[in-house]
């Protein structure tokens, strides 16, 4: 159930790389318990938006909030121990290292017990549990895909952000990973989404946001853009 108070605020965001406007001074904001998506086509601003949520990039401008804290001028180990986790655009897996080994690396900040929140995982991606000895690097892009959710899921977090996690896979592990990110929602853990598959991330999504070239140049629920008649000519096309 969507909670009125904001987790994430984001004022005037801009990002540059050299000379380049990756992120030209956006604002948005994600409410806790949301699913909330940003869509738009290759070099929107879309992954520049979660690197710097997440700490990797510096903002250039701009602020980024967190329950109500400033952590735009914060590192990323700071970002993660406050709450927020990114399974990042391809993966990134460790692929010399086992999938527990895998998983034990995204509760790197934490130093409790890991039993309660490895065992949600393994329910969540049975698949992990059978290969939970096997190395990442062997597993199919699929498992690969849970394991990158899942070690971000280790560290617990508020807020997780999913970076393009339909990319090279096949329609029917695209549609069991949407399921799983409506189930890891329902668990209390606020989503925010960037995708290109544009039909399948609106049809998860309490709100949405279209970027283009650095902008927001559209808003609304994930059904209103679905029903959309411009997006769905630009966006939406033949995508089941």
């Amino acid at each position: 159930m969507i909670k009125s108070n904001v987790i994430l605020s984001i004022k005037d965001l801009k990002v540059n790389y050299g000379g380049i406007e990756a992120v030209k001074g956006i604002s948005f904001d994600v409410n806790e318990g949301e699913i909330v998506t940003l869509i738009g086509a290759n070099g929107a601003g879309k992954s520049s938006t979660l690197r710097s949520i997440s700490g990797l990039v510096k903002p250039s401008g701009g602020t980024i909030e967190f329950s109500g804290d400033l952590i735009s001028d914060k590192d990323p180990t700071t970002i993660v121990q406050r709450g927020v986790t990114m399974s990042p655009e391809g993966r990134k897996i460790f692929p010399d290292l086992t999938v527990e080994e895998n998983l034990r690396v995204g509760a790197y900040t934490r130093n409790d017990d890991l039993t309660e929140d490895m065992n949600w995982v393994y329910e969540l991606f049975p698949r992990l549990k059978e290969r939970s000895w096997q190395e990442g690097g062997t597993l199919s892009g699929g498992e690969q895909q849970m394991l990158a959710v899942g070690r971000a899921l280790m560290a617990k977090p508020k807020l997780l952000m999913l970076d393009e996690p339909s990319l090279g896979l096949a329609p029917l592990v695209v549609k069991d990973i949407f399921e799983i990110i409506k189930t890891i929602n329902k668990n209390g853990v606020t989503v925010l989404l960037v995708e290109q598959n544009a039909n399948m991330a609106l049809k998860v999504a309490d709100r949405a946001y279209v970027l283009e070239t650095g902008r927001i140049t559209k808003t609304g629920t994930g059904a209103e853009l679905l029903a959309d008649e411009a997006i769905k000519e630009a966006y939406l096309g033949k995508q089941k």
